[in-house]
């Protein structure tokens, strides 16, 4: 690699970017906290939870931070606080990403580049069937991933009626209240089960429709090896997992804040030692 400039001391003129999630971990901070210290970078990220979201997000334009990522369970809520929506947030009506410009804070959703960007490389057929667990602001980054790439055979899973029928009259798919007896090629769980905390050991699907699938797509990123992961892979099952998800779309991020596209090298260095930890 190149030779690592300097990076400038902390001081006025720093740059602070940050996350807000129910539950923060550790790969979105060290993930650009080690792009910064490597392109010498004058930034800091710092993860962060909330009780109380509009003071937040107003801190966030008074303080003149650069970006905010957002997490479970804020992706919609945040919308009313914004000045305005980029393309692929503005279609799904879910944010994940902020950026501060004088004050004035746009919305994004670099979720949905990711997962059409893995999609992509999976190269899955169009025509297979496929179930997607979940009904939040992620399960509509997927879904709309899904419907743009020509899908139509699918089935959103989703006990609350009330917010997984409407999600998938949205898009053209079918509804369920559970997975018991459906089976998918493609099968995407977009909900915390598996995640670290109380899910931490649940399934997102039953085991036979994991048997019967050919691709197991997880967007839990913490930790990256749940349950279904587990299973998928016991199963010789072809696995995209929520760490694929979590490295693209924080990439996505950096370039937004910074401006700046780190090589393929930096990225793969970072995300290693995001993982690390």
């Amino acid at each position: 690699m190149k030779p690592l400039p300097p990076k400038p001391p902390i001081g006025p003129d720093t740059r602070l970017c940050m996350s807000l999630a129910a539950r923060p971990g550790k790969f979105g901070s060290r993930f650009h906290n080690r792009l910064y210290d490597r392109l010498g970078l004058d930034f800091v990220y710092k993860a962060f939870t909330t009780t109380d979201l509009p003071a937040a997000i107003g801190g966030v334009r008074a303080l003149g931070i650069r970006g905010c990522a957002i997490s479970m369970p804020f992706k919609e809520d945040v919308i009313p606080l914004l000045d305005g929506l980029e393309g692929s947030a503005a279609a799904i009506d879910s944010v994940n990403t902020i950026v501060n410009d004088a004050g004035r804070l746009t919305g994004y959703n670099t979720d949905y580049i990711a997962i059409a960007e893995l999609l992509d490389k999976a190269e899955l057929s169009r025509e297979a069937p496929f179930v997607l667990r979940g009904s939040g602001g992620m399960a509509k980054a997927v879904a709309a991933a899904l419907r743009d790439r020509g899908h139509r055979n699918g089935t959103i899973v989703a006990r609350n009626e009330a917010t997984g029928r409407p999600l998938a009259d949205l898009y053209g798919f079918a509804w369920r209240a559970d997975a018991a007896g459906l089976a998918g090629s493609l099968i995407i769980n977009v909900t915390p089960l598996g995640m670290k905390g109380p899910d931490a050991d649940a399934l997102a699907f039953p085991e036979e429709t994991v048997a019967a699938s050919d691709v197991v797509f997880d967007v839990v990123a913490l930790p990256v090896e749940t349950p279904l992961m587990q299973l998928a892979a016991r199963l010789g099952k072809r696995r995209i997992s929520g760490g694929d998800v979590a490295i693209i779309q924080a990439l996505e991020q950096f370039v937004l804040y910074t401006g700046v596209r780190p090589d393929i090298a930096e990225v793969e260095q970072a995300a290693a030692f995001a993982r690390s930890a």
